[in-house]
């Protein structure tokens, strides 16, 4: 998401510049990214964002020069076991992507999606005669076709962070460089009555004052966010919960369940900034839907994606 989030920042700083964009639309085997990643193409053949572990990004920036120049899309398709000794297969789709002016382009377009956390649905078609991407409108039901990928972007991380202290500044450090969206509260009373939560909002309370963060707590759980992180002993989030279901019905079962307290992976954390290491990890493996293990305890590749012609995950 950083990624592409740079891409469009480039874009929309320079809005009379034609650009290239290359999406990778299928995979097979081992590859360092998923389908629906990209990358962005200047004149000069210079890069921004990653599609491979660097083996093919000047090679793709060199194809680019040539879209920006004839206005044609073109379809690669790379065998990295035979070019570098990985077991992969890759198909890109570079396509012109026009200055982006008054009216706007497919990047600038996405961009106000994201910002606006609406949905934003992309269709690129890499196989046949219309090869290209364009935004889909969010109520369109849409047939799995060969040659199709058709992807859901994923909001930004938003971390809603209540409180003060030695860590807050390494967390949005951190936060920022992973390309979340940051909000910060001194006071839970200042958080908007009518905030809006979605999958991709996570709250942090560390407030060390324990009224502060009894009120921050009533008022994020009602939200039913998938990850609430509080700072402090295990006896002193019994207590905040014992004190919360004194005035109102609290189902602990389920407040438990989104509820990480103490915070953070168990890596040994002492400073702040390795606190908010270990908070910031454990935000990014929950809204993951992983459990924050070792890697080399895994039995599949991380990296390894199969996909069909639609460029859907098998």
């Amino acid at each position: 998401m950083k990624a592409l989030q740079q891409i469009i920042k480039r874009v929309a700083e320079n809005p009379s510049q034609p650009w290239a964009l290359a999406t990778l639309v299928q995979t097979e085997g081992s590859t360092y990214r998923k389908p629906g990643a990209r990358l962005l193409v200047e004149r000069n053949g210079k890069t921004l964002g990653v599609l491979s572990g660097g083996c093919l990004e000047e090679e793709i920036g060199r194809y680019g020069q040539g879209v920006i120049a004839s206005g044609s899309p073109l379809l690669l398709s790379f065998d990295t076991q035979r070019l570098y000794g990985c077991d992969g297969r890759l198909k890109i789709l570079i396509e012109p992507l026009p200055a982006a002016g008054e009216t706007g382009n497919l990047i600038t377009k996405i961009g106000h999606l994201l910002a606006q956390r609406d949905v934003c649905r992309i269709r690129t078609c890499f196989e046949g005669e219309a090869l290209g991407s364009d935004l889909l409108p969010p109520d369109i039901l849409v047939t799995e076709c060969p040659g199709v990928l058709v992807e859901m972007l994923p909001l930004p991380v938003r971390l809603l962070l209540f409180g003060v202290g030695p860590e807050i500044e390494p967390l949005i450090q951190l936060s920022v460089n992973l390309g979340w969206v940051v909000e910060h509260f001194a006071h839970p009373s200042t958080l908007d009555e009518h905030f809006r939560a979605d999958a991709q909002t996570a709250a942090l309370v560390m407030n060390h004052n324990f009224g502060r963060d009894l009120l921050t707590l009533d008022r994020l759980l009602s939200l039913q966010l998938r990850y609430v992180g509080l700072l402090g002993p295990r006896k002193r989030h019994a207590e905040l919960l014992a004190r919360l279901s004194e005035y109102r019905s609290l189902d602990f079962t389920a407040s438990a369940r989104n509820l990480f307290a103490p915070a953070g992976l168990d890596i040994g954390s002492e400073a702040p900034e390795e606190i908010a290491l270990a908070i910031v990890s454990e935000v990014a493996a929950v809204l993951s839907n992983r459990m924050g293990g070792f890697l080399r305890e895994r039995r599949s590749d991380p990296h390894t994606f199969t996909t069909t012609v639609s460029g859907e995950a098998a």
